[in-house]
């Protein structure tokens, strides 16, 4: 097995890996991802134990139990060019040796959630409600930098994508990847659910005017247009399709949920959007405590 430089995988002085600075010991295999460094700590309360406690940079971790379910929350900062780092150092922890610096025979599958926030792109996706995302859609070519393939159901949702939205080549060359199916089965009640657009940027990107004008000032309305059989787009923000992506082609198990903050059809903003976060966490924790 061929040896990883140390230019490409860094390991510090403690052993542990570069931006996230955790050893491999210190990492569960359910990860629950944040976006805010200060949420971390929102979901460790719920713990009735922390083990580990990790700082660098944006990105906080505390890995503990709940009952005995072993867990890490992380925050990864915004914007999928962080999903790159977390991804590949979450898998690097439990897939490669760092020892030897070689890939491992025998691969372990992560268990990640994401929990986050998004805005609506549904009129009847209120604010303060939850989505589950089927799919994630990039539109911020991360997932271009890499060797991938889309499936069947992929290729025909792109296809469509492209078609209704028009989105100039010039723009990105989207990308798309589902869901852990038996993750999502798990988040049904109180959940909506349908395709999340990852998006590079929170202001032009995402279709927000302040000084600047848009080079596609349409792309709200053709986002909230699209529909491709029981498929729409529900929501979007900036990391989702990057978790899926990166996932699928890792080999682990992927969801992203998000508490809708703000309605861009209806033109509405949270009044609290900390309880609804909250409110997330409360019922994610909920869930993945009842598996062992």
């Amino acid at each position: 097995m061929q040896r990883i430089a140390e230019s490409e995988l860094i390991i510090n002085s403690r052993g542990a890996i570069y931006h996230l600075d955790l050893r491999p010991e210190e990492l569960a295999n359910t990860v629950l991802t944040v976006g805010d460094p200060d949420r971390v700590s929102m979901v460790s309360k719920y713990f009735d134990k922390i083990e580990y406690q990790a700082q660098h940079r944006e990105f906080v971790s505390h890995t503990g139990h709940i009952g005995k379910k072993r867990l890490t929350v992380v925050s990864t900062g915004i914007g999928t060019d962080n999903i790159d780092i977390v991804l590949n150092e979450l898998d690097a922890l439990v897939n490669i040796d760092f020892t030897t610096r070689t890939i491992k025979p025998q691969l372990t599958q992560l268990t990640i959630i994401r929990m986050g926030t998004s805005g609506a792109l549904q009129a009847d996706i209120p604010v303060d409600s939850w989505v589950a995302s089927t799919h994630g859609l990039g539109i911020d070519n991360l997932l271009n930098f890499y060797r991938h393939e889309h499936n069947d159901e992929e290729n025909q949702l792109l296809h469509a994508f492209s078609t209704q939205t028009q989105l100039h080549q010039r723009l990105a060359q989207p990308y798309i990847s589902g869901a852990s199916a038996a993750l999502l089965k798990r988040f049904t009640e109180g959940f909506h659910h349908g395709i999340t657009v990852t998006c590079p940027g929170f202001y032009g990107p995402q279709g927000r005017v302040l000084r600047l004008g848009l080079s596609q000032p349409e792309l709200i309305d053709r986002l909230t247009g699209f529909s491709y059989g029981p498929h729409r787009i529900t929501n979007f923000e900036m990391e989702t399709a990057g978790i899926y992506g990166l996932g699928k082609m890792l080999g682990h198990s992927c969801l992203s949920l998000s508490a809708i903050v703000a309605n861009r059809m209806q033109k509405q903003f949270s009044k609290d959007g900390n309880k609804a976060v909250e409110g997330l966490i409360q019922e994610t924790l909920r869930i993945v405590g009842q598996t062992t």
